[in-house]
């Protein structure tokens, strides 16, 4: 009678797995587990503006805009989570980095106030959740939280090598070799502004919270073990203190330290389209990690090379439904 060979009462628990809480399906597979299916986590990021017909630099900066631009992507894309922003300048322009604003794309720092003076000299202070850019954040954090669905909010933080990038420049890439010191100064103080960002994530609620490191993809794995891991782990421990799932995001072909990263303590992590979701999918089974990609954002949703329904297939397939979560890559 049935097809599949499967006992009623198996297609009834199936479909009862499939029908589980949209958020409880995403945290699943962000901590590795076994879904029924690959939830789905867009990054909309300031493609919420566009939605909702709004200037990207008038959004990010308008807490009524950002909950209307979450809530009304997230009704639209059907998602089980998604971001409450997307835009990795926040610490460093909420310590005063100079930066330009766009209309159609985050702003981007361009003063780095390390590039030639020491942490005291700069007297850069931590933000807190009433500094900066962060209460326009924190207020429409706290607007989505009282009217989204059942989906996962995410907070997305800079991360520490990234974040060392914006305020000491370029030179940082060469510190972590020729000036350990120096480098090791500059990321211990990145590793508390990290933290800061994740209690202010806590704090609004979010349910998952994300590293975002993108730059860590261009150091070597040694490099990364020095730096990178030790500047995230008061984060890390943030989030998993409060009950939080934790992840991190590296960008750029990271094959030579997704090892490390998957050593780095958090839940999972997510990577971009230049990675092997084969071997991306290997590393995560092998240390029990959730794992997050891999829809071409270039070749397929932006520029057309790719057929973006196959390419979705192809990255459903490959990635399975042990800790897989389906996201642009």
């Amino acid at each position: 009678m049935y097809g599949s060979g499967k006992k009623p009462e198996d297609r009834e628990n199936m479909r009862i797995g499939c029908e589980k809480m949209a958020k409880q399906l995403l945290i699943d597979a962000y901590r590795g587990k076994r879904t029924p299916k690959a939830p789905w986590l867009p990054y909309a990021g300031v493609h919420c503006a566009y939605l909702i017909g709004e200037k990207a630099n008038v959004y990010l900066q308008n807490a009524d805009l950002l909950a209307k631009g979450v809530l009304f992507a997230a009704e639209r894309y059907k998602v089980d989570g998604m971001p409450l922003v997307f835009d990795l300048n926040v610490e460093a322009m909420s310590m005063g980095c100079e930066a330009n604003w766009y209309p159609d794309n985050p702003p981007a720092v361009i003063g780095h106030p390390l590039a030639d003076k020491t942490l005291a000299e700069a007297n850069l202070k931590i933000p807190t959740a009433k500094d900066g850019r962060w209460p326009v954040i924190v207020e429409a954090g706290r607007k989505v939280m009282e009217k989204k669905g059942d989906w996962a909010l995410l907070g997305l933080l800079c991360g520490p090598l990234t974040l060392a990038s914006h305020l000491r420049g370029v030179k940082i890439f060469t510190d972590v070799v020729k000036n350990k010191p120096l480098a090791g100064e500059i990321l211990g103080f990145c590793a508390k502004v990290c933290a800061e960002s994740a209690r202010i994530y806590r704090d609004i609620g979010c349910e998952i919270i994300a590293l975002v490191d993108p730059v860590a993809s261009q150091i070597r794995p040694e490099t990364f073990r020095e730096f990178v891991t030790p500047a995230c782990q008061e984060a890390i421990k943030v989030i998993h203190d409060a009950g939080r799932t934790s992840s991190f995001y590296i960008c750029g072909d990271a094959t030579k330290v997704l090892d490390e990263v998957c050593r780095i303590g958090t839940h999972g992590f997510a990577i971009d389209e230049q990675l092997n979701i084969n071997y991306v999918r290997d590393m995560a089974l092998k240390y029990g990690l959730g794992f997050g990609g891999n829809l071409k954002l270039t070749l397929a949703l932006s520029l057309g090379i790719v057929n973006p329904r196959e390419d979705a297939i192809v990255s459903l397939a490959a990635g399975g439904l042990t800790g897989y979560t389906f996201a642009p890559g």
